[in-house]
């Protein structure tokens, strides 16, 4: 029990030294730390006037003067009236003095137009009015120049009528009666052999001009139905219209073969 508090004792004694020496040891550090800081302060403000500093000036730009405008752009170009040197009227009226002109229409009521003045050139205007410095006519008994004739453009024709929807088609039922041109299928050889025979129908689309426009057989012997289709293909038939308008129409061939 004894050897355990002796041993406990040193231990602790052991731990405050090392304690000291690390206190110690900041200290020095410290006051070492302080030191070298206020020695560059020192020196530093020592050193301060041998530096050499160069003094940086800010100058604002000379402000340059803007040109001026000239005086002939300020001025405002004002118009200048154009001394006209022919007689301006809205429409041409001859003077009563000039027995030679006869009037197309007689009216009582007096024109608020001046007649055209002997001996000065007259052009037809929007307004009324004389020349001030009349420019003398040609040769004669008088000369008129006219300004051309405004011409008035009717309205636009309007767009012509779209055209009518396209109808479907109707159905026409057996067409055999109702074709002009009816060719006969050739009974083929390989039918012949077989003895194929029969009816075949054939349903055909025919278009506006009567011609037929798509065939395909619908029943019979098949090897009877290719040269059905091909001579529907080959039929002609009338135009079919529909309330005056031409239509497409469909409906089946018949085509009868007999064995050979």
């Amino acid at each position: 029990m004894f050897d355990h508090l002796v041993e406990s004792s040193s231990h602790k004694a052991d731990l405050e030294r090392k304690g000291s020496f690390i206190v110690a040891t900041a200290l020095i550090y410290g006051v070492l730390m302080l030191a070298f800081f206020v020695a560059g302060i020192y020196w530093y403000d020592n050193h301060l006037g041998e530096m050499e500093l160069e003094l940086t000036t800010l100058v604002a730009p000379v402000p340059v003067p803007q040109q001026q405008k000239q005086e002939e752009q300020k001025q405002e170009v004002k118009p200048q009236k154009i001394e006209q040197n022919v007689d301006v009227r809205k429409e041409l009226i001859a003077d009563v003095t000039r027995t030679e002109l006869v009037p197309k229409e007689v009216s009582a009521k007096a024109s608020d137009i001046p007649p055209v003045r002997r001996g000065v050139t007259t052009v037809i205007g929007n307004e009324s009015s004389n020349a001030a410095a009349p420019m003398p006519a040609g040769p004669g008994a008088g000369t008129v120049v006219t300004a051309p004739t405004k011409v008035q453009i009717a309205d636009e024709p309007p767009p012509p009528a779209p055209p009518p929807p396209p109808r479907a088609p109707i159905s026409g039922g057996v067409l055999n009666g109702k074709a002009l041109s009816l060719p006969k299928p050739a009974y083929p050889a390989i039918a012949r052999a077989a003895h194929a025979a029969g009816t075949v129908v054939v349903q055909v689309t025919i278009d506006e001009n009567g011609n037929v426009i798509s065939a395909h057989a619908v029943s019979g012997h098949p090897l009877l139905q290719a040269v059905a289709v091909a001579a529907a293909r080959g039929a002609r038939f009338s135009p079919t219209k529909l309330s005056g308008q031409p239509v497409k129409v469909t409906g089946v061939i018949t085509y009868n073969f007999v064995a050979q």
